[in-house]
C-alpha cells in the first residue's frame, strides 16, 4: 500500500399517442331540425370516448440515453488530471495518513502511469485527437467530459511552475503558505475526480468550475 501511495505522490424516446377506440358510441348530440337521424348524423362529427385529455408530449429528456460504455470511458477520463497532479498532496497524505486508504485502490493506474516519462503527453493526445475531436466515435457525453479532463491538466501548468520555482527551502510562512497552496490544488483535483466520474457514472453531465465553459467551446 505505502509503495503506491508513494507512486501516486511522485511526480429519445418514440413518441407513443394514445388511439381512439372504433367502437365506442358517439356522444349524443342534439338533432338538427328539418333533418332525419341519418342524415344529422352524417353532418355531425363524432369524438370517440377516450379522445379527451390532450396527446402527451414528447419526452425531451435524454438522461437515461446515455449508455453504459459512455458512462465509463467519461469517468476514467477524470484519472488523468488527477494522477498527474497527485503529487501536490504529499504534505496532506503526510499529515493524515487516511489518505493512503484512499489512494491505495489507485496504485496500479499509478503504476501505468509512471511507466514511461511519454505515458502523460500520450495520453493527453489520446484524449484530445482520439477521444475529444472525433465525432464519430464517441458522443458528445463523452467528448464533453474527456475535454474537461484535458482542460484541467492544463490548469496544472501553474501549480507546477510555482512549486518549481517558488519552493521554499526551510520553514517559516513561506513553507506554512506553499503547503496551503499545494493541498489545495490536491484537495480541487480530488474532488473534480469524484464529483466528475461519479456523476458520469451515474448518466449526468458533471460541469467542473474553471474548465467547464472553456470544454463546452471546444466541443461541437
Amino acid at each position: 500500500m505505502a509503495s503506491a501511495v508513494s507512486l501516486l505522490l511522485s511526480s429519445p424516446r418514440p413518441l407513443h399517442r394514445a388511439a381512439p377506440s372504433l367502437l365506442s358510441p358517439p356522444a349524443p348530440r342534439a338533432r338538427l331540425p328539418l333533418l332525419g337521424p341519418s342524415s344529422a348524423a352524417a353532418l355531425l362529427p363524432r369524438r370517440p370516448h377516450g379522445l379527451l385529455a390532450p396527446p402527451p408530449r414528447a419526452n425531451n429528456d435524454n438522461s437515461d440515453a446515455v449508455g453504459a460504455p459512455d458512462r465509463l470511458v467519461a469517468a476514467v477520463a477524470y484519472l488523468y488530471p488527477f494522477l498527474d497532479g497527485a503529487h501536490h498532496g504529499r504534505f496532506l497524505v503526510a499529515q493524515y495518513p487516511v489518505f493512503n486508504a484512499v489512494l491505495s485502490p489507485l496504485g496500479p493506474a499509478a503504476r501505468l502511469f509512471h511507466s514511461s516519462p511519454l505515458t502523460p503527453f500520450l495520453l493527453f493526445i489520446t484524449l484530445y485527437f482520439a477521444v475529444v475531436r472525433n465525432q464519430q466515435a464517441f458522443s458528445r457525453f463523452v467528448r464533453f467530459n474527456a475535454m474537461q479532463a484535458v482542460a484541467l491538466d492544463v490548469l496544472l501548468i501553474v501549480p507546477d511552475l510555482l512549486a518549481q520555482s517558488f519552493a521554499p527551502s526551510g520553514g517559516g510562512i513561506g513553507l506554512d503558505i506553499f503547503t496551503s497552496l499545494e493541498n489545495t490544488v490536491f484537495l480541487f483535483l480530488l474532488v473534480s475526480l469524484v464529483y466528475g466520474g461519479g456523476a458520469c457514472l451515474l448518466g449526468i453531465t458533471p460541469r467542473l468550475p474553471i474548465v467547464a465553459d472553456a470544454a463546452e467551446r471546444q466541443v461541437m
